[in-house]
């Protein structure tokens, strides 16, 4: 077991561990019973009604995936699962089948030496939304319908919309009607929605007890397995319409396609058409292109019989002539002239219950957190094994499915970079960044990167009829290079284990996968099927007896150098990763210093640095071939 102290983890030897990891799995969104991948329409609404026992990927599958991810490098999992997983039949109904299957392929990945992350995914609020994560019943019980979501732009959905799906429009769901409606009631709705009540609680009482016990399921199932570290409290939460300065006005950075204002929404949700603006992406960033009509033609986005919450909220209604006129444009930034602030007044006190509700369970649960907008204030026994891991994605490359050298733009300071070098320079700071906040936030927890990758299916996917994945070697290569140069530990997003060229990772258009059936020329051979290896499998040091110092690998040349400076009085090895993959003909090795042995079934280099020097060096290079006679 490893522990985090300070701003890193460490071992019972006192040594610093370095966590390189995936995302497992990408079609873990969306049911495996029956196969529902988001362009599937058919029997999209039987929500109760599913099974997501083989995701990842069948329990008979597993050793093969896990063999697999062992040999390219890897020591740990950010393992997927979802609320809807657990408790998709009913509210308190537990698919007891799915977490005797999850504690299984849990347990075996620990016999392949992996660390576990437990991730209870979500996007943009459920499946029924555009994302996943939150059961359909969770809808219905607040009185949506989300059978009119379409007519009603209350939600743009693959498996409703179908094909073609815009490119990464499920983003802009977090500011329509559905998801921001169950955010803002998840989040807050005791503030801003008090007279909702489901079974006679108060609705965010009601749906965060409902997340809290069904993550317990998970945490009591998996409790005493060493391997796994902990659990993390929310995928990408998102404030819904918490904060919103004008419910006229469109203030979400995610604009494309349609694009109502929240006022908007909420007329489109009673049925009454809109005319809204419409927005596009493109190299020059998101810009608005015109205006378009949404005319529900009488559907609703909520179920007979249940009025819109926020016109009993009294954030609307309609005057004598049947005219809807909004009260208060302002509703959701305070109540009684006191302004409230999403991270202060709500996400904090949730994540806080959720560590409360966890250790109650587990007390040596590590707790990784995604949030840090504002500080957390945690007590000293709060603070206790928490792990800020944020997510992090070069933009245009995710956005925009391009590897442009040259170009990338600056999140923090909203302005476009330009030339390779800097480029590179912008996103080693961008990543050094999340380390400081997590000091100036957090209080020195450590950081690890939980989301971060590219898309596989750049440039239209011409590498798909080429075979050339230059393209996406020289992206995943910068993006490693950005990760190594600030020792950060990372779970790369993502490993699937049936992505097809076709339909990619099965979820809203997404290709993100290190792994493809597609690629898969000859299953008897464990590399084949990986995108990107040349970059992705590398030499990388997983235990450190001190503090690393430098850290670099050549692409073409695959020679690598790692310099570190000892812990005084550790008297432990330093384990270097050297891959069979990057080196088929064998390396040659120097070290600065000390000894060193070579475990070559784990393809580990055990190094016992001379404890009289500070500072040491290891270089690793390539042998050359023999030379045929």
């Amino acid at each position: 077991m490893i522990k985090p102290k300070g701003m890193q983890f460490y071992d019972k030897q006192g040594r610093r561990v370095q966590l390189r990891g995936v995302n497992l799995g990408g079609n873990s969104k969306y049911p495996f019973i029956p196969n529902m991948p988001s362009h599937i329409e058919e029997d999209f609404f039987q929500h109760r009604d599913v099974s997501f026992c083989g995701r990842p990927f069948p329990l008979e599958e597993a050793d093969g995936h896990y063999a697999r991810l062992r040999n390219w490098g890897f020591n740990c999992l950010r393992f997927l699962i979802t609320w809807e997983a657990i408790e998709h039949a009913g509210p308190g109904i537990y698919d007891e089948e799915y977490l005797d299957y999850l504690y299984q392929v849990v347990a075996k990945a620990g016999e392949y030496g992996f660390y576990v992350i437990i991730d209870p995914h979500q996007d943009v609020w459920s499946r029924f939304t555009g994302g996943d994560g939150a059961p359909g019943w969770t809808l219905e019980a607040v009185g949506l319908d989300m059978k009119g979501f379409k007519a009603t732009g209350a939600a743009i959905v693959h498996n409703t919309h179908g094909d073609p799906f815009p490119r990464m429009v499920w983003l802009t769901n977090s500011a329509k009607l559905a998801a921001a409606t169950m955010f803002t009631l998840f989040f807050a709705g005791n503030t801003f929605a008090p007279e909702t009540k489901i079974e006679g609680v108060p609705v965010q009482d009601y749906l965060q007890s409902h997340y809290f016990m069904a993550i317990l399921q998970v945490v009591q199932k998996l409790k005493g397995l060493p391997h796994v570290l902990g659990y993390e409290s929310f995928n990408e939460p998102s404030p819904g319409w918490i904060g919103w300065q004008d419910l006229t006005q469109h203030q979400a950075l995610a604009k494309m396609g349609d694009t109502p204002t929240p006022w908007q929404s909420m007329q489109l949700g009673e049925g009454i058409p809109q005319e809204v603006e419409t927005w596009k992406i493109g190299l020059r960033g998101i810009r608005k292109t015109g205006k378009g009509k949404i005319d529900p033609k009488g559907q609703r986005a909520w179920l007979p019989g249940r009025t819109c919450i926020w016109r009993a909220h009294g954030v609307w209604d309609y005057d004598s002539s049947g005219t809807g006129y909004i009260n208060n444009p302002g509703y959701f930034t305070g109540v009684n002239g006191q302004p409230l602030d999403f991270a202060r007044d709500f996400m904090t006190p949730f994540l806080k219950e959720f560590v409360r509700q966890i250790r109650s369970v587990d007390s040596n649960a590590t707790i990784f957190i995604e949030y840090a907008d504002r500080p957390v204030l945690w007590t000293k026994e709060e603070a206790k094994n928490i792990v800020y891991a944020p997510h992090w994605y070069e933009p245009v490359a995710l956005m925009l499915k391009r590897y442009l050298p040259w170009v990338t733009y600056d999140q923090e300071g909203k302005k476009i970079v330009l030339g390779r070098g800097k480029v590179r320079k912008q996103m080693v700071k961008e990543l050094a960044r999340f380390k400081e906040q997590s000091r100036l936030m957090l209080g020195e927890m450590p950081v690890l990167i939980g989301e971060t990758g590219i898309a596989y299916d750049m440039h239209r996917g011409k590498a798909f009829k080429t075979g050339d994945f230059t393209a996406q070697n020289k992206a995943m290569a910068r993006l490693i290079e950005a990760l190594e140069k600030n020792f950060l530990n990372f779970t790369l997003w993502n490993y699937t284990a049936d992505n097809t060229n076709e339909r990619g990772d099965g979820w809203n258009g997404e290709d993100l996968s290190i792994f493809s059936l597609s690629q898969q020329q000859d299953p008897q051979d464990i590399n084949s099927g990986g995108r990107a290896l040349e970059a992705l499998v590398r030499p990388w040091p997983r235990r450190v007896a001190g503090e690393p110092i430098r850290m670099k690998y050549n692409l073409k040349t695959r020679k690598y150098s790692f310099r570190f400076r000892q812990e005084p009085g550790l008297d432990q090895a330093t384990e270097i990763f050297i891959p069979a993959y990057s080196y088929p003909h064998g390396f040659e090795l120097w070290v600065s210093d000390g000894s060193f042995s070579i475990d070559t079934a784990a393809t580990l280099v055990h190094w016992q640095p001379n404890p009289s020097k500070d500072v040491h060096t290891i270089r690793i290079s390539p042998r050359q071939p023999k030379a045929q006679t």
